[in-house]
């Protein structure tokens, strides 16, 4: 696509944004509905249509976002702004020093090239340790930066073996599975991803309910260890690699070998995630040790003097600012939906008549519900924040906990698996070893098993772990 067509898509889009929030001002409103409620929604679709197109940066659609809301007369931007900082943007910022800390002290390399050695020359086994690794470290780094981690590993290899890009089924393969793997290995703790704390954050502002980081686990690591063997089970049914073994291209002795024994600064970072990690279980019953505030203080752990690990310059360019303000911004749409009356409007007609039925069927309606919301709203956070705040409402006026409909979207919005358009995919997808299409086949059987599989666990734990 040329810089042109670019600009012309750009502006193509921008003009269906505004069309979209005109069409939804136009329609009739509800008397049930109160008027900043109406406004709101046309707000809210304006925004959702520019962040799924992109026609303008998330950043920047992030802060039109609070911009608009004093000038479509839904809040004053003091309590736009107030409702815009929480808890999970510092999080978020956390969670960067700490994933630039791992890669920047080579401990995330050595951990994968331990794994590959592992691996043998089997590709089917390469595979697969390439995907565990991710989806274990992604249990405790964000899902984009884990996956662009482990591509930089498995790039050289593709190369090593002169496999063509977009016809090799093995490199197929590879470049999807670090993404499905990232996304598996995010919900197996609520630190794996920020969408986790922004949902358990929602569930306890409008539920009064908090989930323990080991009640999370309870239901992550299931189903991580399920649905990992299943995913790579799904891409080598339709991608079997067509190479025998890989032998010498893929040793990664000399690799290992080269890294020698480790360094002071990788043990420094290992002892400050050991700390934060034990902090993270021990909030399960030390309320004062939120998941968000050990990170807050993990992160300021590797500043400390005689650390030496890196310099906040290289923080600042390996954050994401623009995902931090779209967690700012969905927090504050989603706080306005919640006081408008928009988001219980919104579930009632949606989900509304789901209260009555069994829990398996609840939880499965509700995770069906948001994979196939992925499809228009590719980010994850956005999701939790159209949908999270009225489906706890829905839950508490049907008589159940809300935390039995909540966690469903929560751990849901990090199903994203039927086409490349997340950013976590996208990281791969960019490359080029794969089409759109190539990713539906498996990642259907993954959704399907997913949804399943959090319906069936719900089902078994809600009562031990007090969801219902």
């Amino acid at each position: 696509m040329t810089d042109e067509t670019r600009r012309f898509a750009g502006l193509g889009s921008a003009l269906a944004a505004i069309a979209a929030g005109a069409v939804v001002m136009l329609l009739p409103r509800p008397d049930a509905l109160p008027p900043e409620a109406h406004r709101l929604g046309a707000l809210f679709v304006i925004c959702l249509v520019l962040w799924a197109t992109e026609a303008m940066p998330l950043a920047a659609t992030s802060l039109l976002a609070l911009a608009l809301q004093p000038i479509f007369s839904v809040a004053p931007l003091s309590v736009a702004l107030t409702t815009f900082i929480s808890p999970v943007f510092f999080f978020v910022v956390a969670m960067f020093c700490l994933a630039h800390a791992f890669t920047s002290s080579g401990l995330s390399r050595r951990f994968a090239l331990a794994l590959l050695a592992r691996a043998g020359t089997d590709p089917r086994r390469v595979l697969f340790a390439i995907m565990a690794g991710t989806a274990i470290s992604s249990t405790v780094i964000s899902d984009v930066p884990c996956t662009a981690i482990f591509m930089a590993i498995a790039l050289p290899l593709l190369d090593k073996l002169g496999l063509e890009r977009g016809q090799s089924n093995f490199a197929k393969a590879v470049m999807m599975g670090i993404p499905i793997a990232a996304f598996i290995g995010g919900v197996g703790t609520p630190a794996g991803s920020a969408i986790n704390v922004l949902g358990l954050n929602f569930l306890e502002e409008y539920g009064k309910v908090r989930v323990s980081f080991l009640a999370w686990m309870a239901i992550g690591v299931p189903m991580v260890l399920v649905l990992i063997p299943i995913a790579w089970w799904s891409l080598l049914r339709f991608f079997p690699p067509e190479l025998p073994a890989i032998g010498e291209a893929g040793d990664v002795g000399r690799e290992r070998e080269a890294l020698g024994p480790m360094r002071p600064v990788e043990i420094k970072v290992l002892a400050v995630f050991g700390t934060m990690f034990t902090f993270w279980i021990l909030s399960t019953w030390v309320r004062a040790f939120d998941v968000a505030l050990v990170s807050i203080l993990g992160a300021v752990a590797l500043f400390l003097p005689g650390m030496k690990i890196f310099t906040w310059k290289e923080v600042e360019r390996a954050t994401g600012w623009d995902v931090l303000l779209v967690i700012g911004a969905v927090s504050s749409l989603g706080a306005a939906s919640v006081k408008t009356g928009l988001a219980k409007a919104v579930v009632d007609l949606s989900l509304g008549g789901i209260g009555g039925g069994s829990v398996f069927g609840i939880v499965a309606v509700i995770a069906a519900f948001t994979v196939v919301i992925h499809l228009v709203l590719t980010i994850g956070p956005v999701i939790v924040a159209v949908l999270v705040p009225p489906i706890v409402l829905l839950a508490t006026a049907t008589g159940h906990n809300p935390a039995l409909f909540a966690l469903p979207v929560v751990f849901t919005a990090s199903c994203a698996f039927l086409l490349p358009l997340d950013a976590v995919l996208l990281v791969t997808y960019s490359k080029g070893y794969y089409r759109m299409l190539d990713l539906f086949r498996p990642g259907l059987i993954i959704s399907v098993a997913w949804i399943f599989l959090m319906a069936t666990l719900m089902t078994l734990l809600g009562p031990w772990l007090g969801f219902f």
